[in-house]
């Protein structure tokens, strides 16, 4: 449900500023339906990590392959979900913000971005904080930053034409093992 309001959230912003979605993940071919439900609700490509090698990493390990792939795309804004529910797992996204030397932001619930700065609404134990950083950035999302919307039969029909790439370890410069 985090990435959903990543997913999401990228998508207004792209709606009001421009600018391109690109969903990135690493899973297994299982994970193809999800990339297609966030191209089926508006975002532009798909690329996803499937290695038998990336299968079971840990945080850090996601964490520095999702940091590879991003390296290689020119972008302004990385969000992502708060935290995985299958392991109730927080540490990826700001892993990645680390390995990419980029500023993180957690838990925000809300955002406004403007002269090159994102401003982030940020929960914390008791309240809320309100935390500023020159872009690219990174955030991960918070319950309350929105409402995902549902994907239409036409987005789901132009998602199957969206590209979705899938790379191995290899492709994307990293060893195996």
């Amino acid at each position: 449900p985090y990435d959903e309001i990543a997913v999401e959230e990228a998508l207004r912003i792209k709606e009001a500023q421009e600018g391109k979605v690109t969903i990135i993940s690493v899973g297994t071919d299982k994970t193809v339906e999800a990339i297609r439900t966030a191209l089926a609700m508006g975002a532009d490509e798909g690329i996803l990590i499937n290695d038998p090698d990336a299968q079971g990493c840990d945080a850090l390990g996601t964490a520095r392959i999702l940091a590879t792939v991003l390296k290689d795309i020119p972008y302004d804004l990385i969000i992502a979900g708060q935290r995985a529910v299958d392991d109730d797992n927080y540490q990826v996204g700001g892993a990645v913000a680390e390995f990419l030397d980029i500023p993180g932001i957690s838990m925000v619930i809300k955002e406004e971005i403007a002269d090159g700065k994102i401003k982030c609404h940020r929960s914390i134990d008791g309240g809320t904080a309100v935390l500023e950083a020159p872009l690219p950035a990174l955030f991960t999302t918070q319950r309350g930053l929105n409402e995902p919307r549902y994907a239409s039969l036409p987005g789901i029909m132009k998602a199957k034409k969206k590209p979705l790439d899938t790379k191995t370890l290899a492709d994307i410069g990293l060893d195996s093992g």
